[in-house]
């Protein structure tokens, strides 16, 4: 991808345990594009969710290697962003943009 959008760089939130226990605290967790940077990322949530980021921290998960009645697969790596957002902002994942 030359120049991806801002719906391009954000793919979806991360709706787990974890990261609703992150909400608490401010923290919001989203999948992103692989090769997203993160200044790419702040720009994309400050613009689709009209918040003020403070950080942005970033991890790829490995794909795994899953067996289905014999059959060797892998699932893809996944990139996922942790946006740290500024004192009194948030934002409702649960519901869509």
């Amino acid at each position: 991808m030359s120049n991806p959008t801002h719906y391009d760089i954000i793919r979806s939130p991360v709706l787990s345990e974890k990261s609703t226990i992150a909400t608490e605290q401010g923290k919001v967790v989203f999948n992103v594009l692989k090769s997203a940077t993160k200044p790419e990322i702040k720009a994309a949530v400050e613009a689709l969710f009209k918040v003020k980021v403070t950080g942005v921290n970033t991890l790829v998960r490995k794909g795994k290697v899953k067996r289905f009645r014999g059959i060797v697969g892998k699932q893809s790596d996944l990139k996922k962003a942790i946006v740290t957002l500024a004192e009194g902002q948030s934002i409702d994942v649960s519901t869509g943009l």
